[in-house]
């Protein structure tokens, strides 16, 4: 971690996904005005900071990580005065505000890339992102890349034996990253929304950016020499290169010549967890999101392995850890978790799948949240883990929005069974979400969600909403996040239980977590009080129940 950057070290930090938080046009989009309108719900829950998913002008074949203009407001999100105002709320109630950045590629229709395309080969303007003649006379891609939203890598421009990268839709062209124009023009984007205001930027697809020299061919898995083999990530030639460091480097020093405590979050799919906390070494990123936990799920074993290499990862750079369950690109974790087995599919869950269990994914996700909000460091929240809400899995073909569902052939759904429109309301039309009666959302919403609604949650004790925010705020009191982490003798991943410890100030706190369909009979259970658990009836007699959690203030 940066140094002097420790308000993030014990944040929890709320995803606001802007299209589907709150809508205060009524145009079935969600905006900034309906983020500031509903700003409450933040403070209500206790968050320390929230990040904003994309709101720049965008064509949109990607909900907005096709960026056409870093440096403004989409209009169907309202404008930059919208922007200022939510800072200014957001600053005025102690709230952090991060931004996300997403600097690999921009859209096809950004005029940098517009004017890459009617220059000619050698022209600056060409330069700006990467352009290769085809092999076979141009009739082929120059190598074999595929597109991690499905098929070739490579585009070839219109009368032209020239092709241009994109690691993602057609519509996303790659910068190139070896270009000093590109560097500097970002450092520029950096320092705009830093002027406004911004506390940090998460940075998607923070691990690619730099290309191995040559654009070799990206070889079977195996394949290579020892250092590459290492790290399946670094064995990508497109993904998890050195170079990207300098990048970081460089931002490092813009941010650190601002005022207060400014912080950059790398979105980097990247293994081993020594190889992603590279990324949070004392000059470079302060975070990066631990997807080695949450893809763990409620294995226990597995949970264990990735809390023990997360601590000895981060401790090896000086960073803090992070926590997270869900995000935008992933199945909700209420629904992940009722499942027997993972998802069929990498992102998604269709009708035609098996459906998970609904009651025990909710429940495991309530003890999950112990889990989380326990760990000492940070913890991420997506918008609607508050609510315990499920997956939408009964989205239709001709519903769906998320180019993985076309570029696959249908093969992978897409993510938009987890970005459907926040329920604020059980009975309002749209559920509270403010788009007018005789409008659509841009994504239905399942009327599973109408039960799960804020305002049916609000009055509700024992709600996953009263949990959350009840966990937060000790979290806060006894300092949780920042204390010292240490197994307890309960501690038995194999038969399904985690038993930690997190050293405060105040006192140690218990999390103990039962993540099996079985109740477990604690033995020598340590005296003291219970703060909080997954569900009233979570512990009894020294009976820990299924799919449950607590945590105890040890005496």
């Amino acid at each position: 971690m940066a140094e002097g950057q420790s308000w993030a070290a014990d944040a929890v930090i709320y995803q606001v996904y802007p299209r589907s938080f709150a809508d205060g046009d009524g145009d079935g989009i969600g905006d900034l005005p309906g983020i500031l309108e509903r700003f409450d719900h933040f403070t209500d829950l206790g968050v320390d900071a929230i990040w904003l998913s994309p709101f720049y002008p965008s064509p949109g074949n990607d909900a907005g990580y096709d960026i056409s203009d870093y440096r403004d407001v989409d209009p169907v999100f309202g404008t930059l005065a919208d922007f200022d105002a939510l800072i200014a709320r957001a600053h005025a109630a102690g709230v952090r505000v991060i931004v996300d950045l997403v600097p690999n590629h921009t859209s096809a229709a950004h005029p940098w890339f517009q004017e890459a395309l009617r220059a000619e080969a050698g022209d600056p303007a060409r330069d700006m992102y990467v352009f290769r003649t085809g092999r076979d006379g141009g009739e082929a891609p120059p190598n074999n890349w595929t597109s991690v939203f499905g098929g070739p890598a490579w585009t070839r421009v219109e009368g032209s034996d020239d092709w241009y990268l994109h690691l993602f839709d057609p519509t996303q062209p790659d910068l190139n990253w070896e270009n000093p124009a590109v560097r500097e023009a970002f450092e520029g984007i950096l320092r705009f929304w830093l002027d406004r205001g911004v506390d940090g930027f998460r940075v998607d697809v923070a691990h690619g950016l730099i290309k191995a020299e040559g654009l070799p061919d990206h070889l079977p898995a195996g394949e290579g020499d020892g250092a590459l083999a290492a790290s399946p990530t670094a064995a990508s030639p497109f993904f998890d290169q050195d170079g990207v460091h300098d990048v970081y480097r460089a931002w490092r020093t813009v941010l650190d010549g601002y005022p207060g405590e400014r912080i950059l979050v790398a979105e980097a799919w990247v293994e081993p967890l020594s190889r992603l906390f590279s990324y949070v070494r004392a000059d470079e990123m302060d975070q990066a999101f631990n997807f080695t936990f949450l893809m763990a799920g409620i294995d226990p074993v597995s949970l264990h392995r990735a809390v023990d290499e997360t601590f000895a990862a981060a401790a090896e750079v000086g960073a803090s850890p992070t926590w997270v369950m869900s995000n935008h690109d992933t199945v909700r974790h209420a629904s992940r978790f009722g499942l027997p087995t993972p998802p069929p599919h990498q992102r998604g869950i269709g009708p035609a799948d098996p459906q998970p269990d609904q009651a025990r994914g909710r429940r495991l996700a309530a003890a999950m949240a112990l889990v989380e909000l326990g760990l000492p460091g940070s913890a991420y929240v997506y918008q609607g883990d508050e609510l315990g809400l499920p997956e939408h899995t009964q989205l239709s073909a001709d519903e769906r929005r998320d180019p993985v569902f076309a570029r696959s052939g249908g093969a992978e759904l897409g993510r938009d069974g987890a970005r459907t429109p926040y329920p604020w309301s059980g009975t309002d039309d749209h559920l509270g979400f403010g788009t007018r009666a005789d409008a659509q959302t841009w994504l239905p919403q399942p009327e599973s969600h109408r039960g799960l609604a804020r305002d049916v949650q609000r009055t509700d004790a024992d709600s996953q909403l009263g949990l959350y925010t009840e966990l937060i705020a000790l979290r806060r009191a006894r300092g949780i996040g920042r204390g010292a982490f240490a197994w307890h003798a309960l501690d038995d991943p194999g038969a399904g239980l985690l038993a930690f410890t997190s050293a405060t100030a105040t006192g140690a706190v218990l999390v103990l977590a039962n993540l099996t369909a079985v109740p477990r009979a604690l033995t020598e259970l340590p005296a003291g009080e219970i703060l909080a658990a997954s569900h009233p009836d979570a512990i009894s007699e020294g009976v820990l129940s299924a799919d449950s959690a607590v945590w105890i203030a040890l005496e």
